[in-house]
């Protein structure tokens, strides 16, 4: 750990992982995305893994969940991505998905959150923009968040950049991150190991230090 004017500078995951500065983040583990990675169980076990040992460990917990919006009041962004997403030429080609309350919108039943921990709803890729995590992170004093889910290279890649933005140090656990497009998901790790404000893990690692909470 690097000491400098009064500050406690993590350069390590093992240094990082303390239960009052970190947080595990769950990243868009649904029904409706897991059924689209091609090896969405294996991420769903050891994401649970990592869930039960930050239990275990007295980390704080929270789920992001992408929700559509209704065509009527999607606005231009939203229209061009969902063209883009499906492969359709026009608005009326396009089906909404992840409605809030659909079977698809749900978190794999899995991964269901205890009294303890919140669930985010968000339609950004960012896990920052229009939700309340960086205000409740920083309320209780957290500057670290592992995060785990999926997928990848579109919505993890985004978050961890944004994190750092905002200050926070991201811990990807990149064998619990799963991806949609394995080429694109290893060319945004690299852009993010080359940008040098991330950490990476695996799952046996981080669950081994979550477990132990704060003890070193």
């Amino acid at each position: 750990m690097e000491h400098a004017y009064g500050l406690s500078i993590p350069r390590t995951v093992e240094e990082a992982c303390d239960p009052r500065r970190m947080a595990l983040i769950v990243y868009d583990m649904q029904v409706g995305v897991i059924g689209q990675i091609a090896d969405g169980e294996r991420i769903v076990s050891r994401v649970r893994g990592l869930v039960d040992a930050a239990r275990l460990g007295g980390y704080r917990v929270f789920y992001l969940r992408h929700m559509g919006v209704p065509k009527a009041v999607a606005g231009v962004a939203a229209l061009r991505m969902a063209m883009a997403w499906q492969r359709v030429d026009t608005v009326d080609q396009v089906r909404t998905a992840f409605l809030r309350d659909s079977p698809e919108f749900a978190l794999v039943p899995e991964l269901e959150p205890s009294p303890d921990e919140m669930v985010f709803d968000k339609i950004s890729m960012s896990a920052f923009v229009g939700t309340p995590l960086d205000i409740v992170l920083r309320d209780c004093g957290l500057d670290t968040i592992a995060i785990a889910g999926v997928a990848t290279e579109v919505g993890i890649d985004p978050t961890a950049r944004h994190a750092s933005d905002l200050g926070y140090l991201p811990i990807l656990v990149t064998d619990a991150c799963g991806a949609g497009h394995a080429e694109a998901a290893d060319r945004a790790l690299d852009a993010l190991r080359f940008a040098g404000d991330s950490l990476f893990t695996d799952t046996d690692t981080l669950t081994g230090l979550l477990a132990k909470g704060g003890k070193k």
